[in-house]
């Protein structure tokens, strides 16, 4: 992916790992497999809502791992169970997925609940306090 001009500016000092997420988010957007929702709870809250019907609790993994949500689903192999039913129309995808978020600095998933085929991330990030702080200054000689 080409680097936008932006970041090339003098006047933007240790911006490379901001570029790095943006980058890695717009890759993250082209996959629409499985859909989801993203909703403002306010007050810094999150919920990242995926529809997974057909999956178990079992077959779901939510991991963080710094600044990156990672969904997973992982079904069994197709060959696995396939003589139990025969589909005249299979219209459910049956796919594993793996879909991941870039999350804020201090935002922190609270957890993760599975209900009537939708699972439910829950992420907060407190309202951090404004502070100034006094650089001093120093002469020469």
């Amino acid at each position: 992916m080409n680097r936008p001009l932006l970041f090339d500016s003098p006047f933007l000092l240790g911006f490379e790992r901001t570029r790095d997420l943006i980058e890695r988010a717009a890759k993250a957007a082209t996959d629409s497999y499985p859909p989801y929702n993203v909703e403002d709870g306010g007050e810094g809250r999150v919920r990242i809502t995926l529809a997974v019907a057909g999956f178990s609790a079992d077959q779901l993994f939510v991991t963080v791992e710094g600044s990156q949500l990672t969904i997973a689903g992982r079904r069994d192999p197709e060959g696995a169970g396939a003589g139990e039913r025969a589909y005249l129309h299979r219209g459910i995808a049956a796919r594993g997925f793996m879909r991941t978020f870039v999350l804020a600095d201090g935002m922190a998933v609270e957890g993760a609940l599975l209900e009537h085929g939708l699972l439910h991330i829950d992420a907060h990030r407190p309202t951090p306090a404004d502070a100034v702080r006094r650089v001093p200054i120093k002469t020469a000689g």
